[in-house]
């Protein structure tokens, strides 16, 4: 499921995403359940983030998460995989290392942002390894329903704020109701050309029990 952010975002984020673009990156996984134009009301499935709370405006608020969160997914951990004892360097890391996966996720929190690395679906809440930065805790987010829309272009506020707002209007207009705060949702490296870009904006919504009369 997604949970997540985006703005003239992290440059270190941007250079991580960036040296993964040769691999396959594991996405958050969900179901279609309807379509309009660029807003879609998808299913997601449940999942695990790694999540790390910070103050500051909105586009600040990635660059002061992705250290935590990057030291996190690159060893900064209590594995609960054996290190190997061979080679001094080897123990220089004191965890293993997790993919990366798209979306990054930022949505309002009580006091500033929550920033979010989605993790890989082979992990469970027990499997995970322990992050050693307590500033990074682990979260299992339920399935849920959401509305989202998607929109390429530049990483600003300003772009995030005028799509954010149409979807907000299209959920009163389809008769759903929001229960959540707005998650940004980016997918792509800094060298894709901003029109080729996949950005989201994503709502948790209440579908109606019975049909609207």
């Amino acid at each position: 499921m997604t949970q997540l952010k985006y703005a003239h975002f992290p440059i270190l984020l941007i250079i991580a995403l960036s040296t993964t673009t040769a691999m396959a990156i594991e996405e958050a996984k969900y179901d279609v359940i309807s379509k309009d134009n660029d807003i879609e009301v998808r299913g997601y499935v449940a999942h695990i983030v790694a999540e790390t709370l910070v103050n500051g405006d909105i586009e600040e608020a990635g660059n002061q998460a992705f250290k935590p969160l990057f030291g996190y997914i690159s060893g900064n951990n209590a594995s609960q995989s054996d290190i190997a004892m061979t080679a001094p360097v080897g123990q220089q890391t004191a965890g293993e290392a997790i993919a990366m996966t798209a979306p990054v996720g930022q949505q309002k929190a009580e006091s500033g942002w929550a920033v979010s690395f989605m993790m890989p679906d082979s992990y469970t809440i027990d499997t995970l390894p322990t992050p050693n930065d307590k500033r990074v805790v682990l979260r299992q987010v339920a399935s849920q329903t959401v509305a989202a829309i998607r929109y390429s272009g530049f990483w600003s506020e300003s772009n995030y704020l005028e799509h954010k707002i149409a979807l907000e209007n299209w959920i009163k207009q389809s008769h759903y109701e929001a229960n959540g705060e707005a998650i940004w949702a980016r997918y792509n490296a800094p060298f894709t050309p901003w029109f080729l870009r996949r950005n989201e904006v994503l709502i948790p919504i209440t579908i109606p029990s019975a049909p609207l009369s």
